[in-house]
């Protein structure tokens, strides 16, 4: 009986177990990870996989349960950061300057999500930044671009802003729509990813 109940303990505690990664994997738990980290950038990371016939179950819970990255890979990819660059969390009590040049690809753009990976629920409707705005304000998008990311207004009227606002840790989303097969090829090499300045947090210094 003694023998029975071990390899019963054992039975549940590998289904537990087997379970319990499935989940995290999948981007179903809090924290678990919403994108993987096979290619790291400059600390903009992304899962090749996505919207390829390679993804893996995992990679496919995640895209399929935050809705984000549901295009083929032909047709968009896409790059999260989580800290600025000097390898700090973004927190929505500091402010940023995000800044970078062109990109290979016809179009794209860069969005503020939470922890939760849901926009903030703010009303302040200034979660995004995209290339159509760059090159309305800068004129040449392919030159340097900036924009601040902040919960209030810059107090300069002209800088364009992304609101942070009940943001908490949240990340930035940098989406590449038909990438050029440069960056297909090899995105190392390719791609020159935006730089996220820490200017001041509340409370302290930068």
């Amino acid at each position: 009986m003694g023998r029975v109940l071990k390899l019963l303990l054992v039975a549940v505690m590998g289904v537990l177990v087997g379970a319990g990664s499935a989940v995290w994997l999948g981007g179903l738990a809090p924290g678990g990870p919403r994108i993987g980290n096979a290619l790291d950038i400059d600390d903009w990371r992304s899962d090749w996989s996505i919207g390829s016939e390679t993804a893996n179950p995992y990679v496919r819970a995640r895209v399929a349960r935050n809705g984000l990255m549901g295009l083929r890979k032909e047709e968009a990819v896409y790059f999260i950061k989580t800290v600025d660059d000097t390898g700090r969390p973004l927190r929505d009590t500091c402010i940023y300057r995000v800044s970078g040049g062109g990109f290979p690809a016809a179009w794209w753009s860069i969005t503020l999500y939470d922890a939760a990976n849901m926009l903030p629920m703010n009303e302040d409707n200034k979660l995004s930044f995209d290339q159509t705005q760059a090159e309305y304000i800068f004129q040449d998008a392919e030159a340097e671009w900036m924009f601040q990311v902040s919960p209030t207004p810059p107090s300069d009227v002209l800088m364009p802003w992304v609101s942070s606002q009940a943001g908490g840790k949240f990340d930035l989303m940098l989406r590449l729509y038909q990438p050029e097969d440069d960056l297909l090829a090899t995105p190392e090499t390719a791609l020159f990813p935006p730089h996220i300045q820490r200017l001041s947090c509340a409370g302290e210094m930068s």
